[in-house]
């Protein structure tokens, strides 16, 4: 047989031997089985020492065989083999088959070979019992040829020899198929055609030949993401929009001349980004990434106002009615009586906020829609209950999208949708974006970041706590009620929402907990199991607690009814509750610039990027802030990651710290499926995968402007829809 293709089924390259490959690892075509990459590779000229390992591992070396003989054995028929193996630095272990037919003929003295097994002692000594094993350098097996010996996951009943003879016969048979990079472009990137990166990987003769094929499978997968994305960004740039701009002496000049501050230079250069963008017949698809406390909330307002200056609605969609409301709170404070159109007392040039969330009441709701469809509305803050079938707006110029992460495309294009034209859409996210991720995820959008805080802004202190130092511990509440006889407030985060009759170790918040297991390095996953600190039991707790005696403490966590959250909020923004003990429910949107000071409990359970949203909470203010990250962990690397975020408060450096650590399941979305992400190898945090990046991506729009459908590239279309599902491919658009 030839020409075989990556669909081609394996069994029929292999015949029977396919059947335990598709059994146990699900390797059923012959793509599957290319994919199936060694783990890594030893050198049967230099490695494997027994010193290397200890009892009760598996033992993977390269040894000779030094003697060998069979017995018969006393209590059962037939013959054992026993041998002796001598590795590299000439330890010597035992070998123990109890039926010798098929290895005395093989394990003969002289003769070299991959042994695998579990190591147990015997007599002072070591001793494999029943080893899988490889000949690497006898006349009937010319496999290694390089002497390189790749090692892949355990397969049932298969040997690493038999996969890479597996492989062997595949190769030799793998069709001349288009290879999807097109022969130009690899020629411009100094890349190897598929089949033979295939083939450096699977029948490598050197480390530089892995470096070699993993390097063009690398840039496959930045390929296929940039790929998706051009096409994205294209069907967007061939959509027609209304351009909306502000007009002279409208509401966005009136609310400019009243604002009590300057604008910062970032902020202006966003601004003005945005404006631009908005002025084109084509819909803005922008997104806006600042430091926590940047001022996002300013730049979008104003493109909001720009857009009610041209006859538009916008609309403002955020994940939770804590943080809907919170918006719509301060965009009414921040206008004024220039959002009080159809009040008493309205300026001129007024405009309408209108709140919509699933909990209002019927009565509620009709008046709200009735006020978006007819009435003087021109700014509509709200959660999913924006997307619904019975919202009707009268002209939607504009959708700004908060913390875009927590929706999905479909709820995007829903909300788009409601408009008569292609809107205008501004995602924001206080989440700072490490570059390459920006590049993978965001790549179909132009992208603006706000780093600089606004004037006045004083620095957030930030300091690990150790639960196991109880005088520690109390000096940390002992610090909360000093800045509350300061007349200041506080934060306390819990990872759960608990229970006072609830010992489960079960998360039980709205919010997932956080996600310390999701480090790849170290051990921070395996520590013991341990009851988390919940708002109720914490509420009880402080409320005996000596040092915070006085101080009015009230919770907030998701669970709570709608109206009981919204009061909450509203009595700690009066200053009417001094401590806040808080789910994370709190970690976006909440803006009481009195709050100086917020002790985070269980911090180790928290990723870094979202411990700096918590911390963001505080030091809105004047008066500086204060942060504790609590934690009963002993785990050097899980401190570390702590201290690194108590050093510095700078987001950005500690995204790309974030990504670092991480391992990349969820870049594609893939840690919500529970499917793989399709970057097997790319590694969005290293840095030096960030120039293949932009290679692929400056290669896939040049491709797509040519050919959006990949017509003239029917092989990188197949790769594009093999590799990312409709999940992963709506994940790529959340934007």
């Amino acid at each position: 047989m030839s020409g075989v293709q990556r669909s081609t089924r394996l069994v029929k390259v292999l015949g029977d031997a396919a059947k335990k490959l598709d059994k146990a690892r699900g390797l059923g075509t012959v793509g599957d089985l290319l994919d199936f990459l060694p783990r890594r590779y030893i050198d049967a000229n230099t490695s494997g020492r027994l010193s290397e390992f200890t009892v009760g591992e598996t033992a993977v070396l390269v040894a000779t065989v030094v003697s060998a003989q069979t017995r018969t054995m006393r209590q059962k028929r037939g013959k054992m083999l026993e041998a002796v193996i001598q590795d590299a630095e000439g330890t010597t272990a035992r070998l123990v088959f109890f039926r010798a037919y098929g290895h005395e003929s093989r394990l003969v003295p002289g003769v070299r070979a991959l042994f695998r097994g579990k190591l147990d002692a015997y007599r002072g000594g070591w001793q494999l019992s029943h080893p899988d094993y490889t000949l690497v350098d006898s006349d009937e097996d010319t496999v290694y040829r390089g002497g390189l010996v790749p090692l892949y996951l355990h397969v049932a009943g298969v040997t690493d020899m038999q996969i890479t003879q597996s492989m062997r016969v595949v190769l030799e048979q793998l069709g001349s198929s288009d290879d999807p990079v097109p022969a130009e472009v690899r020629a411009r990137r100094g890349l190897v055609d598929q089949r033979t990166a295939y083939e450096l990987l699977h029948l490598p003769r050197t480390m530089g030949d892995v470096g070699r094929g993993k390097r063009r499978l690398r840039y496959d997968e930045a390929l296929v993401v940039q790929t998706a994305l051009a096409q994205s960004r294209h069907r967007y740039d061939a959509e027609e929009a209304v351009p909306r701009t502000a007009r002279e002496g409208g509401l966005l000049a009136a609310f400019d001349e009243r604002l009590p501050f300057e604008l910062t230079a970032g902020q202006r250069q966003v601004s003005d980004e945005i404006a631009a963008d908005m002025a084109k017949d084509r819909p803005m698809h922008r997104l806006l990434q600042g430091e926590v406390g940047s001022g996002k909330t300013i730049v979008a307002l104003r493109a909001m106002l720009a857009a009610i200056d041209s006859g538009a609605q916008a609309a403002l969609l955020a994940p939770t009615e804590v943080l809907a409301q919170q918006h719509a709170r301060s965009i009414r404070a921040m206008l004024g009586d220039l959002g009080e159109a159809g009040m008493l007392g309205a300026a001129e040039h007024a405009t309408g906020v209108a709140l919509l969330t699933g909990s209002m009441t019927k009565r509620e709701r009709e008046q709200v829609l009735l006020d978006i469809a007819t009435g003087p509305v021109g700014i509509v803050v709200g959660t999913h209950a924006l997307i619904q079938d019975t919202v009707m707006f009268a002209d939607l110029g504009l959708v700004v999208v908060d913390e875009q992460h927590r929706f999905g495309v479909e709820q995007r294009d829903a909300l788009r949708s409601k408009a008569v034209r292609p809107p205008h859409v501004l995602v924001m996210t206080a989440t700072p974006i490490p570059r390459t991720v920006a590049m993978t995820v965001f790549g179909d959008m132009d992208t603006s970041a706000l780093t600089e805080l606004p004037r006045g802004r004083q620095p957030i202190a930030s300091h690990v706590v150790p639960a196991s130092r109880p005088a520690w511990l109390e000096r940390a509440w002992g610090r909360l009620a000093e800045e509350v006889g300061r007349g200041h407030q506080g934060y306390v985060v819990c990872p759960r929402i608990g229970d006072p009759d609830d010992a489960s170790l079960e998360v039980t918040s709205e919010e997932d907990p956080p996600d310390a297991e999701s480090y790849a390095d170290g051990d921070e996953g395996e520590e013991t199991p341990r009851e988390l600190h919940g708002v109720h039991q914490m509420l009880q707790r402080l409320r005996s607690e000596p040092a915070l005696a006085g101080v009015r403490l009230e919770m907030l966590h998701g669970r709570m009814p709608p109206d009981e959250k919204d009061a909450v909020m509203r009595a700690f923004s009066a200053g009417e509750v001094d401590v806040l003990v808080s789910t994370t429910v709190i970690e976006v949107g909440v803006d009481v610039p009195n709050a100086t000071a917020m002790v985070i409990m269980d911090a180790d359970r928290f990723g870094i990027s979202q411990l700096h949203q918590l911390r963001g909470r505080v030091g809105r203010g004047d008066a500086g802030g204060l942060c504790l990250l609590v934690t009963e962990s002993d785990n050097p690397e899980t401190l570390s990651r702590l201290e690194s975020v108590a050093a510095t408060t700078d987001g950005f450096a500690l995204a790309d710290l974030d990504l670092e650590l991480r391992r990349e399941g969820d870049v594609l979305g893939a840690s919500q499926s529970g499917r793989r992400s399709g970057l097997r190898l790319l590694r969005l945090g290293h840095a030096k995968d960030v120039e293949l990046i932009e290679q692929a991506r400056e290669d896939a729009a040049d491709l797509v402007s040519h050919d959006p459908d990949l017509i003239s590239h029917p092989a990188l279309g197949e790769l594009v829809r093999s590799r990312l599902d409709d999940e992963q491919t709506a994940f790529l658009e959340r934007g």
